[in-house]
């Protein structure tokens, strides 16, 4: 895709990383790239605009060169990079230069319609997860850099359905732990988790053993036509606490502090809420286990509540975190390092000259991405904040992407989506965001745009029906975990 490398002052240098590959090789310079139109913002927890220097970042762009809707992201100590979309695991260990396609096609089913992947931050073991139609799934594993793979068929019930799948992992709590040493004499280094939804709601399960087996779980929410069976990512805390977020009006998230043997709820945002058509929010968690519940508000800007124990109450105050000119938002993703600094990745639109015009359906647009104009114009957003315990938090927000990631609507209701040219569900349901061992970022997305969709007068939500993996990564700037302090480019 032209012009995605928003490199405003660095270049990378092009000397290899051993690793995953083996043997060095040499890859040509990356060429510095201006961007034809940067967008950045600093502001205030209302989303004005305040008189603070920008945080100083550059981030640079890596297209994966396969199909990457609903991506996931994740980061071994190795610096290898998993990107996880559609039926296959990618894997860089050059900084994003080169990718390859690395599962097995025996241990990781080569069928799927829902993938989802995870690299647990304690162990290295990669995971790739396969929905295998709607009836049951397949999960596998890597613990050598995606070199080598076991794997085996989960039974996640096949009725009425299953969907959106996700896995996650964290460390025992001593209630869990106690409650594992009752059950069996050997368990993995850390607690493996695994959701799905049926009709009847959410379901959570934990495995003992790395993933092979999961033991022990059941329904954890109820109805999805009445409270959320659809959710989101399963987030963990350094405490062991669980987190995982249903799709309703009312921001919500489902706590489990004993690795998933019980759950509870607790609800914030209510003076935001959420829009309808909606997709899933998401929790993230420092390294003081301070958790950060982040969501797209009735408005359509990125909202945030707080929780400084543990998930046991949460402010009811939501702070805004995408800037007010930002007037349509979809796929909010977070993460975080040390206490207070975290990052949010979305996708937004700037079109404030659109609202109120009339969609296809003759419907004035109110910065709803599902009803969103034909001509309106979607970009990739990467945010952060230093102080975000703050009473006064600052946010730093760089419009990263110069061409639209999407023209026109974003399909947010699968059985209500629009053709026009193709369906507009070319991006299905998330992104992902996630920081490697020394606090750098890394953003998985799906473009929607690329090739004449990028440089053709006229072009429309007709011109923009790809899906291509793609990430962008913190070349330079501040690490979230503080004892890395200033992150260096990458070397390719």
């Amino acid at each position: 895709m032209q012009g995605r490398a928003l490199f405003l002052s660095v270049m990378v240098v092009t000397l290899s990383l051993s690793g995953c590959f083996g043997e060095e090789t040499a890859v040509p310079p990356v060429v510095e790239e201006e961007p034809t139109d940067t967008r950045v913002f600093v502001t205030d927890r209302y989303g004005q605009p305040v008189d603070m220097p920008l945080v100083d970042m550059t981030f640079q762009f890596s297209d994966v060169g396969e199909t990457g809707k609903e991506p996931s992201i994740g980061i071994t100590s190795s610096g290898c990079i998993f990107f996880i979309a559609m039926e296959k695991v990618m894997r860089s260990c050059d900084g994003g230069a080169t990718w390859e396609e690395t599962q097995d096609p025996v241990m990781c089913s080569p069928t799927t319609s829902d993938p989802y992947g995870w690299v647990d931050p304690i162990t290295d073991r990669v995971f790739g997860v396969q929905m295998i139609g709607l009836e049951t799934s397949w999960i596998c594993w890597s613990d050598d850099d995606g070199e080598t793979w076991m794997g085996n068929p989960h039974d996640s019930g096949t009725t009425p359905l299953n969907d959106h799948i996700k896995l996650a992992s964290g460390p025992w709590t001593s209630s869990g732990y106690g409650l594992v040493g009752q059950i069996t004499s050997s368990f993995y280094e850390t607690a493996v988790y695994y959701c799905y939804n049926k009709l009847a709601g959410i379901f959570c399960f934990t495995s003992y053993d790395g993933g092979a087996t999961f033991e022990t779980g059941g329904q954890i929410i109820g109805l999805a036509t009445t409270n959320g069976g659809l959710h989101g990512a399963i987030s963990t805390a350094p405490d062991g606490t669980v987190y995982v977020t249903p799709r309703v009006a009312t921001p919500t998230v489902i706590v489990s502090k004993d690795n998933g043997f019980s759950w509870f709820e607790r609800t914030m945002g209510e003076d935001v809420n959420t829009p309808n058509p909606r997709k899933n929010s998401e929790v993230s968690t420092d390294t003081a286990s301070n958790a950060y519940h982040v969501w797209t508000g009735a408005d359509e800007g990125v909202y945030m509540s707080r929780s400084t124990d543990s998930g046991e109450t949460w402010e009811q105050e939501s702070i805004r975190i995408s800037p007010a000119g930002v007037i349509s938002s979809v796929f909010p993703q977070t993460d975080a390092g040390d206490p207070g600094r975290i990052a949010i990745t979305y996708l937004g639109s700037e079109n404030s000259e659109m609202l109120n015009q009339s969609d296809i359906d003759g419907n004035p647009w109110d910065g709803n991405a599902h009803y969103a104009p034909n001509n309106a114009t979607y970009h990739l957003y990467i945010t952060y904040s230093l102080n975000a315990l703050d009473d006064e938090p600052i946010f730093h927000t760089y419009r990263v992407t110069d061409d639209p990631v999407q023209r026109g609507s974003i399909c947010l209701n699968s059985g209500d989506c629009r053709d026009i040219g193709g369906s507009n569900r070319n991006l299905l349901d998330f992104n992902d965001l996630h920081i490697d061992r020394e606090g750098r970022v890394y953003v998985a997305f799906a473009d929607g745009c690329t090739g004449e969709c990028t440089t053709k007068e006229g072009a429309s939500a007709e011109d923009s029906r790809d899906g291509r993996g793609a990430v962008y990564y913190l070349a330079a700037g501040p690490s979230l975990l503080e004892e890395f302090g200033t992150m260096a480019p990458i070397m390719q």
